[in-house]
Parts: structure tokens; sequence; C-alpha cells
């Protein structure tokens, strides 16, 4: 069967076999199309032209458009730029972590061995459960509501953290350790699949090319899987930047660990002002778009340079 994306469609005759294919293609694809602008393109578009106007639930009037009036108020905000720096140190620290992890427990499931569907299942579990009981499962460990010995302990702990990084240190800590044991399962899984997909003879090629297991971890495992890990490093970018849920809850619903999602939050549910925490929660457009361009340059570059030689 001929490729559906060899030719553009203006160049297909009507009526031929392939004009067919194509309008069938696309009709498959309809429902799926139908349900993202639904469900994401809308709300998006309607959360821009909120953004974009001074609408708020403390107000009886009708919403009166500002412009961008909304967005050059957060230039000013010291607590935008805080939440913001908060939450980039949040993604570096958190990615970091899962990379590490992630590409370690990916290394140690490619090995056969005995208890290998053991060792998948314990890695596997922490992503696979629901994300809402677990994170209150991790709440009451780090935060015990119920006085005893062990509450004890980790009210010591929370009090040294606190004391070393300032108010808040705690709650930015346990969150990033929630968010790089479950990320960490999901990541090691997702290299895993890159690993298999790589053809055995590159790595007996390696074996007798290199001295050591570090040298061919960074000659030829890392850069075959750099596209994997790109991938990787975008979707703990957008939960990094969007982690609202695990931060609300690790957090008691507090704001001394803010990241945008919590402000934005803050804004436009608790406050009533839709149109400031709109364009709050707006502001990770561009970020996303660089993130996403950055990633893609670096993988295209690395693409063009195999080729080349």
């Amino acid at each position: 069967m001929p490729s559906l994306t060899g030719a553009p469609w203006r160049h297909v005759v009507p009526g031929t076999r392939r004009h067919r294919e194509i309008a069938a293609a696309y009709t498959l694809m309809a429902p799926s199309l139908l349900l993202v602008l639904g469900v994401l393109a809308y709300p998006v578009a309607w959360e821009a032209w909120v953004s974009l106007t001074d609408f708020s639930s403390r107000s009886t009037g009708t919403p009166a458009f500002v412009g961008l009036a909304n967005y050059a108020r957060l230039a000013g905000d010291v607590d935008f730029w805080s939440a913001l720096l908060t939450t980039a140190l949040y993604f570096v620290v958190t990615t970091t972590a899962k990379l590490v992890l992630g590409v370690a427990l990916a290394l140690l499931l490619a090995q056969p061995g005995r208890g290998r569907a053991l060792v998948f299942l314990a890695v596997f579990l922490p992503w696979a459960y629901p994300g809402g009981v677990s994170v209150i499962g991790w709440y009451w460990m780090l935060n015990p509501p119920i006085t005893t010995s062990y509450s004890t302990f980790m009210g010591n702990i929370k009090y040294v953290v606190d004391g070393v990084l300032g108010t808040g240190g705690w709650a930015f800590t346990s969150v990033a350790l929630f968010n790089v044991w479950r990320g960490a399962s999901f990541t090691a899984i997702f290299l895993l699949a890159g690993l298999n997909a790589i053809p055995t003879e590159l790595f007996e090629y390696a074996q007798l090319e290199t001295r050591s297991a570090w040298q061919r971890l960074h000659a030829v495992t890392l850069p075959l899987l750099r596209p994997y890990i790109a991938l990787a490093v975008f979707l703990s970018f957008t939960t990094a930047f969007a982690d609202l849920a695990n931060v609300w809850m690790l957090t008691g619903g507090r704001i001394v660990f803010p990241v945008l999602g919590t402000q934005a939050y803050w804004l436009g549910i608790k406050a009533g002002l839709l149109a400031e925490g709109g364009a709050r929660s707006l502001s990770l457009v561009p970020l996303l778009a660089l993130a996403t361009l950055l990633l893609f340059r670096w993988f295209d570059r690395r693409e063009a340079e195999d080729g080349a030689a």
C-alpha cells in the first residue's frame, strides 16, 4: 500500500485509489480531531480570550476587553517571577533525577535475569498506580497526621530542611521526591522501550570497540537513546510546569511552595480573578514552545551529523 504521506494532497488526482486512501485516512482521524478540539483547543482558546479581558467573578458587569494589560502586569509582579524561578528549579532538579534513575533502571531491566519480571513490576507500579491515591500516601508519610514517634522524627527532619533551605524547603523536597518517584518509573519504562528498539548488533560491536561499560554508555548507549531522552525531557518539562495537583495536595493547599499552577489556581478559582489567573497560566505557553523548539533542534542536529558521517 502506498504511503499516505508521500505526496501533498494537491498532487493527488480525484477519484484515484490514492485519493480514496487519503480521504479514508482523514475520515478515520476526524473523531480524534474533534476530541482534541473539544477537550483541548476550545478550553485554551476560551482561556486566551478571558486573559485579554477583565473578567472576574467579583464583577457583575460585562467583561471589558483590556488587551495585553494582564500580561504586562506580570512583568512587574514579584510573586510571578518568584513562582517562575521556583518552577524552573523544580524542573531542573526533578528532570535530572528522573533521567539518572530512569537510565539506570532501564539498563537494569534490559539485562536478562531470573528476577527480571519482579523488578519490572516494582519499577512499573509507581507510574501505573493511581496518582491521587499515592499522593495521599506520600502526604501522610511525609506529614504524619497522628502524633507518634515517627511523626516526631519527620517533624525534626522538616525543621532541619526548612532551616537549611528556608521556609517551604520541606514542601519543595516532598513534592520533588514524589515527582521523581513517580516520573522515574515512567522514564525507565520509556527508555527501556528505546533500548529494545536498538539493534543488538550495535551493542555487540560496542563491546569489541570499547574498554569499559562506562565508555559504552557514554559513546554508544546514550547517543542512541538521544531521541527518547529528548522526549522524556519534554514530558518532564510539561509535568513540572503544570504539576498543580501534586503540589496542592502535598503542601496541604498552601502557597509556601509556589509554582505557576498554584498561583493561577488561587487567582482564578479562589480569588475569582479569572482573567489574571488565565494570563498567569498561559504565560507557560511560550516557555513550552521554546523548550519544544530547542529539543527538536538538538535532536535534528544530531540526526544531521549522523547523516553527514
